[in-house]
């Protein structure tokens, strides 16, 4: 099939034909048609797998088809993502197909100063893209409206339907028109979340063109048992390496990130670190850099899981394991992009081993164990309490909870867009091990004979420096990317039925 097949309109297939475009993915293959004719639809497929450009063809479509003159601050569509990082991407994608057509849309998140946006807004635009923060801010002030709104999209919807989101997303679900075309797209989601997702949809289509959770088939995944206080030897081991040249490393905490990417740049290492406490300014400069080039390890929170969209990226290092199980296949999600490969290296230590076991549930695999000079036979074979995170300790020593200062600070949730709100955080049991600092440790060499012990049946694979550069002797090299340059209903359970019947 080709996007001809399609029947799209003219505009649409010329903005494909000059990106290159010629045949659609399984999931535009599978769910265009429907959403061409006006079905709910909740999709699933792996992320880097075009699911942007699924609704977005048939959106633009089937708007083509009504002469409706759009009025200020009266979308027609409303796409909610998850991450600023994640909207602006769609926002992209919005530019690059509709660039032919007359359709107009606007970006919204926090992070920045809503006066560009509200000016954008004010204008008239055919689409909205927003995070849930900063458009309940914008209704709350007048500035938009909802209840025109034809076309509702809920991009990472797992995540949208979180903890952390579920309750913005309901406010924003009860002030959308009863008759609209609801779109949910994702790269997992539960079985208690998808029947949550359907109490939101008419007689929805599924379309899931992979098996939920399953891993990208081109990327190499790794395991590497380390204690904690040896994981910063272990990131500067694998880094020196050449061949690891545009890597994206996940830790679980802000705190965390900070610290690595400190101590890579204390060992020559350029890097820079991305979260939801940094400036949306810096945010994007970090993510440029590291397009560019100019940077060559960008070090990122979840936040960074759905957003980061570059076809360059040769590695992600779990420095920690997500707690969050659905979280790893987001991550390494990263690499392995516009077909081409990519490798996934995850540390795991004691505290972690459970988190691991999640995982290798949720994908239906064992990661193939790595050998290297840090090994710890400790975290292979860790359980019960031992393969727990301890619990977090608050308050000062000697039982006085003090001021417990940097609890609670700054914004809640990182991803809210910077609305500020008493609801849950992302990421819901953010928990982390103790920090690590370079150097605080000689090497541990491990007995090339040692047993797996009850951590993997699998042998484990040498990833020395050596190792690691002949495993990806086929990667690009890094100078070639530097060539590319209302109110609402308060509802704590949902309501039955959603949307303005008026």
């Amino acid at each position: 099939m080709s996007f001809d097949d399609l029947n799209l309109i003219y505009p649409l297939q010329r903005a494909l034909k000059e990106e290159g475009y010629t045949t659609p993915t399984p999931i535009q293959q599978q769910s265009i048609p429907h959403l061409l004719g006006g079905k709910d639809m909740i999709g699933i497929a792996q992320t880097g797998t075009g699911k942007t450009a699924s609704f977005i063809l048939p959106i633009l479509h089937n708007m083509s088809g009504t002469h409706k003159k759009t009025r200020r601050g009266s979308p027609r569509v409303l796409v909610l993502a998850p991450t600023r990082e994640l909207a602006a991407q769609i926002g992209d994608s919005f530019s690059t197909y509709g660039k032919y057509t007359q359709f107009k849309h606007a970006v919204i998140f926090g992070g920045v100063g809503q006066a560009p946006q509200v000016k954008a807004i004010s204008k008239g635009v055919d689409s909205l893209v927003a995070t849930p923060g900063r458009l309940l801010d914008l209704v709350d002030q007048g500035h938009v409206n909802l209840s025109e709104v034809e076309y509702f999209v809920l991009d990472e919807a797992d995540r949208m339907l979180d903890m952390g989101f579920v309750k913005d997303v309901y406010k924003i679900v009860e002030m959308l028109p009863y008759k609209r075309q609801s779109l949910f797209f994702s790269a997992t989601m539960s079985h208690d979340i998808s029947k949550l997702a359907k109490k939101m949809l008419t007689s929805p289509v599924t379309v899931e063109v992979t098996p939920q959770a399953t891993t990208v088939e081109r990327i190499d995944q790794f395991i590497f048992f380390v204690d904690s206080e040896d994981k910063n030897e272990l990131i500067l081991q694998l880094l020196r390496s050449k061949h690891l040249e545009c890597v994206l490393v996940f830790t679980r905490t802000k705190h965390r990130a900070n610290k690595v990417a400190q101590m890579l740049n204390k060992n020559k290492i350029s890097a820079d670190a991305i979260h939801g406490n940094k400036s949306q300014t810096h945010r994007t400069k970090a993510l440029q850099d590291f397009r560019s080039g100019q940077l060559r390890v960008l070090v990122a929170t979840d936040i960074a899981a759905r957003g980061i969209d570059i076809d360059d990226i040769s590695h992600v290092i779990n420095y920690d394991l997500p707690n969050i199980s659905e979280s790893y296949v987001h991550r390494i999600g990263r690499t392995a992009r516009a077909g081409a490969d990519g490798t996934a290296f995850s540390f795991c230590a004691a505290d972690e081993r459970d988190f691991l076991r999640d995982i290798e549930k949720l994908i239906r695999m064992e990661i193939e164990v790595a050998e290297h000079d840090y090994h710890s036979e400790k975290a292979m074979n860790a359980t019960g309490d031992d393969a727990k995170p301890a619990p977090r300790q608050f308050g000062r020593p000697g039982g006085n909870p003090g001021n417990k200062r940097g609890q609670g600070r700054g914004k809640k949730g990182e991803d809210k867009g910077g609305r500020k709100s008493s609801g849950n955080s992302q990421g819901k049991g953010n928990n982390a091990g103790n920090d690590t600092s370079s150097g605080k440790s000689a090497p541990k060499s491990a007995p090339k004979s040692a047993p797996n012990g009850s951590g993997s049946n699998k042998p484990k694979r040498s990833m020395k420096a050596k190792s690691v550069q002949s495993h990806n002797s086929g990667s690009n090299s890094s100078s070639s990317r530097q060539n590319k340059s209302s109110q609402g209903k308060k509802s704590g359970s949902p309501p039955s039925k959603f949307g303005n019947r008026r």
